[in-house]
Parts: C-alpha cells; sequence; structure tokens
C-alpha cells in the first residue's frame, strides 16, 4: 500500500513559510537532547547535559490557531484514543509491555538509557523503570550485545526493552524485534511515507508486515498470557522522533500513520535545526505544533527531553520521555553512575549511557 501524501493546509504552509524565511541558519545535527531549557551562552560549545548553542533571535511572528502557539483543546476521548483502537478487542490487559500499560493508564513514562554492554546493569535498571532505551543509533553496542542483555532477564516483570533504532530500514526492524524488543524509537521523521514505513514492519500481519523469524523473541516472552506471537502486535509500542522542521512540517501526515502510537521531539536536534534556543517562544510553538497534530490524531505524545516533564506549559500532556526519574525513586549510584532528568550523552568512555562531557 502506497500512502498518498495530504495536501498541506494554508496553516501548515504559513508554518513552513515562517521557518523557511527565519533569520539566522541552523546549527549542526546534534542530538534530540536538551538539558537545559535556559538560553544557552553565546559563542561557547556545548556544555555537559547537552545544552545548545543556538542563537537567541526573539519571538518573531507566530502562527495562530490549531497549527501556531495556542494549545488545542482537550479531546473529550483522551490521549491515545486512536492508539487504543489498534489493540484486538479480545486481548486482556494488562500489557506486558510496562510503558504501554503506563500510557493506557494516562501516567507520564520515563526510562534509562544503556549504550554500552552491561546485562548485570540492564537486568537491576529493569525492576525501575517503564521502558529501557537501547541507544543504537549513537552508540557503539551491536545486535548481538543488545540481544544477549535482553535474554539476561526476559519475561514481562520489568521495563520493556525499547531500541531507538539505527535507520528505518525493514532487516533493521526484523533484527530488533527477533531479539526481543517490544518496542521501537525511530528518529528523523521527516513525512508521512517514512512513518508508514516505520509502522508497516514493527508488527506481525494483518496489522503489519513483519515476516516471523527464529531469533529469541519467542523464548523471551515464552511465558506471556496467549502466547507471544498471538500478544506481540498489541504490545508494541511504535514511536516516532521529530528532530527536523520539515518533521514538524508534517507533524499531522506523521501523527495520523496508521500504527503510530507515539510522537515525541528529539529536542537538542529540533533546537539546532531551527536554530532555536528551546526558551524561545517560537520553539514552543513547534512542540505545539506537535502537541495539537498529535492530539487530533488520537496518538500519545511527549519529548526526549525529560525536562519537559515539568515546568513547561505542555508538561501535562507529556506522556513519554528518555530517561526521568524512576518509578520507585532508585537512583544508579553503583560503578559511578548517577540518576538526572537530563537525558544522556552516549558513547562516553565510562558513561554507562548517562552523561558525559558535552553533548551529542
Amino acid at each position: 500500500m502506497r500512502m498518498t501524501r495530504v495536501i498541506v493546509s494554508a496553516g501548515v504552509f504559513a508554518l513552513a513559510c515562517a521557518l523557511v524565511t527565519m533569520p539566522g541558519g541552523a546549527g549542526a545535527a546534534g542530538s534530540e537532547q536538551a538539558a537545559s531549557q535556559a538560553p544557552a551562552a553565546r559563542g561557547g560549545g556545548q556544555r555537559g547535559g547537552g545544552r545548545v548553542d543556538a542563537p537567541m533571535l526573539g519571538e518573531g511572528t507566530l502562527v495562530a490557531g490549531v497549527w501556531g502557539k495556542d494549545a488545542a483543546p482537550a479531546d473529550s476521548r483522551g490521549w491515545g484514543w486512536m492508539s487504543k483502537a489498534y489493540v484486538s478487542s479480545g486481548f486482556k490487559r494488562p500489557f506486558y509491555n510496562r510503558a504501554k500499560e503506563m500510557l493506557f493508564s494516562d501516567k507520564q513514562v520515563t526510562s534509562f538509557t544503556i549504550s554500552t554492554f552491561d546485562p548485570e546493569f540492564y537486568c537491576e535498571v529493569r525492576k525501575h523503570y517503564g521502558f529501557v532505551w537501547f541507544e543504537m543509533q549513537h552508540s557503539t553496542m551491536s545486535w548481538d550485545n543488545v540481544a544477549k542483555m535482553i535474554a539476561a532477564c526476559p519475561g514481562p516483570d520489568g521495563a520493556a526493552p525499547m531500541i531507538r533504532m539505527p535507520d528505518q530500514l525493514e532487516s533493521s526492524i526484523q533484527k530488533a524485534t527477533d531479539l526481543g524488543a517490544i518496542g521501537l524509537i525511530f528518529p528523523t521523521m521527516r513525512d508521512g511515507n517514512q512513518a508508514l514505513e516505520a509502522a508497516r514492519y514493527s508488527r506481525f500481519p494483518p496489522f503489519g508486515r513483519r515476516s516471523s523469524g527464529a531469533g529469541q523473541a519467542g523464548s523471551i516472552w515464552r511465558d506471556v498470557p496467549g502466547g507471544y506471537q498471538n500478544t506481540f502486535n498489541d504490545n508494541m509500542l511504535v514511536v516516532v522522533m521529530l528532530e527536523t522542521l520539515d518533521g514538524i512540517i508534517n507533524a499531522d501526515e506523521i501523527a495520523n500513520t496508521f500504527g503510530i502510537d507515539v510522537v515525541i521531539q528529539g529536542n537538542n536536534d529540533l533546537s539546532r535545526f531551527s536554530g532555536w534556543a528551546q526558551s524561545d517562544p517560537r520553539y514552543q510553538s513547534l512542540l505545539t505544533v506537535s502537541r495539537n497534530a498529535t492530539l487530533h490524531a488520537g496518538k500519545y505524545w511527549g519529548n526526549a527531553g525529560a525536562q519537559y516533564l515539568t515546568g513547561n506549559p505542555l508538561s501535562p500532556d507529556t506522556r513519554f520521555v528518555q530517561n526521568g526519574p524512576s518509578l520507585d525513586g532508585w537512583t544508579p549510584t553503583a560503578r559511578g553512575r548517577s540518576n538526572t532528568t537530563e537525558e544522556p550523552t552516549v558513547g562516553v568512555p565510562g558513561a554507562r549511557g548517562r552523561r558525559g562531557g558535552g553533548g551529542r
């Protein structure tokens, strides 16, 4: 099935024009991280915690209404009504995907990022979070590393293993699901066609087009009620992460893609691509565009930056983040690890996927 691109509305066109004609250029591509909403210092590189050095350009002209700075009224059906419609009518909750169960229970979901091979630590982390974010885009971990960690403590009693994909290729999705992932995070969604491919291969037929593999997933989830293959589609959580202005302009199409459950922002990258600091009202308008589109599509919304859990006008609507506080107050104090609500800098030797010098 090929997706027919929707005609961009006048409001979206106006937003696109505003973005194209904005003063100043976007910075080089960074990451989805942005650990501070305070204005970054000019002339300096990124500092620890992922602060960005985007220029402060003033408020500018914002587009009004649904596509502008005004948050659309809450839907009477609640967040995620379309995501809920994807679940089989005969499925009995709770989900063994803890993150999905929390979303469907109207709770904010936090995670811990793993970017280095450490099965023992992964098994400990699973006890305390909604999901584990396996970082496969900005780390040197192999698929074999992730497979061994997931196999180290199988079963539904713990955080859902979710993988931030290195790309959207069908083969990568197949690898991730075969090794036991029950959630996938797809970065840099530019348009609905990209989102469609991500959703299409993330679930079994007839819902999706994932083929049946001979990986370890069946044994990882062997004892779940109803059996793994019969319940996989209901437990899978498909997340897209908007990192560019193209993604924001196409947010309505992306959020409405069949099979997508959650839309989040790669906050640091979005700041760099737009040239607007996260404290800039125009950046806040970008978040509002994404939030409104996701609300109308009946999906769940969030931000990669855990700093959006509180203190932002859209914090009550931020349901899904990378990192953030644990569910039970646990902090990773052992082996030099520290707990923080800042997004991690991954790939730094000895950082264990949490923090390091400078942002991605």
